[in-house]
């Protein structure tokens, strides 16, 4: 009789504890890409959405797939006007270690364009839907010039420089002849790692791609055309191409965990994008930009 309460304390744990896997197990049902109740082999959807200024959080979730053994293949979905060089360029290079370990095909949405297709061309195979907005292969930087106004409201600005170029870009200064000579050398050559990187990527020598590299932009039946992608199809198409190499049948998908935003952020957030037309989430980009800004 004395075991009797410990025994049935014990049961109710128990209950309690198959209440909870049956809670988890349900939302997993519900939920694609529950990673902790799925079993058995995957295919990872890694989604690249609005402009690329910080590479860090897509790297952890490249380095979550890469490092998964239940992860057979990753689609990469890319829904981006581009972004700033160097993010652009370390993502591209994770992708490409990612490519020598599993089947990585990218799936373009609305925009794929200059940064966003510098990391498409880290894929095996590139689908892009007829109408999607891609290209745009080249580099951008601009400054804005503030001087004339400055003069108007009687503001000047006195600079101590060690070199005659350590001020360049400055908003309160005229754009020199040699300023923009010195720049358009490390744009050219910013513009020519693009050109590589595609090159390699797709398999198509830099003279091929010549008439496709002065910063238009494509729809995807345009790219196909010119071999920038290689099939018009969704994203669900490039899900099955991505089963069919990795040789699954009916896989389940992992997405990667939005980015978690405090509630006083999306408060503060959402009331600058209403009232003031700010978009807080957007952050300054410096330096040049694989971008293609469409305003």
């Amino acid at each position: 009789m004395k075991k009797r309460p410990f025994l049935m304390a014990s049961l109710a744990v128990g209950v309690v504890f198959i209440f909870f896997l049956l809670v988890i197990f349900t939302a997993g049902i519900f939920r694609t890409g529950s990673v902790m109740v799925s079993v058995g082999d995957k295919i990872g959807i890694l989604e690249v959405s609005g402009a690329i200024v910080d590479a860090r959080r897509i790297i952890e979730q490249i380095d979550d797939f890469r490092d998964r053994s239940n992860i057979k293949a990753v689609v990469v979905r890319i829904d981006s006007p581009g972004g700033g060089v160097a993010p652009s360029q370390e993502i591209h290079a994770e992708l490409k270690h990612l490519a020598d370990e599993k089947p990585l095909v990218v799936s373009m949405g609305s925009v794929a364009a200059s940064g966003g297709y510098y990391l498409a061309v880290a894929g095996e195979r590139i689908f892009a839907n007829p109408g999607t907005i891609t290209g745009s292969i080249g580099v951008i930087m601009s400054f804005p010039n503030y001087q004339e106004l400055m003069g108007k409201v009687g503001i000047q600005t006195e600079v101590v420089k060690s070199g005659r170029f350590k001020d360049i870009g400055s908003s309160s200064r005229t754009f020199s002849e040699a300023d923009r000579a010195l720049l358009q050398v490390m744009i050219d050559d910013v513009h020519q790692q693009f050109v590589e990187a595609i090159s390699f990527g797709r398999n198509m020598s830099i003279e091929r791609l010549q008439p496709f590299i002065d910063g238009r932009i494509f729809t995807g039946r345009q790219a196909k055309k010119a071999g920038l992608i290689d099939e018009l199809g969704t994203l669900n198409d490039a899900i099955k191409y991505a089963a069919k190499v990795a040789g699954l049948d009916d896989p389940d998908l992992v997405y990667t965990e939005p980015e978690k935003i405090n509630l006083i952020d999306r408060y503060l957030q959402g009331a600058a994008n209403r009232y003031l037309g700010i978009n807080l989430n957007v952050k300054k980009m410096i330096g040049p930009q694989y971008l293609w800004n469409d305003h």
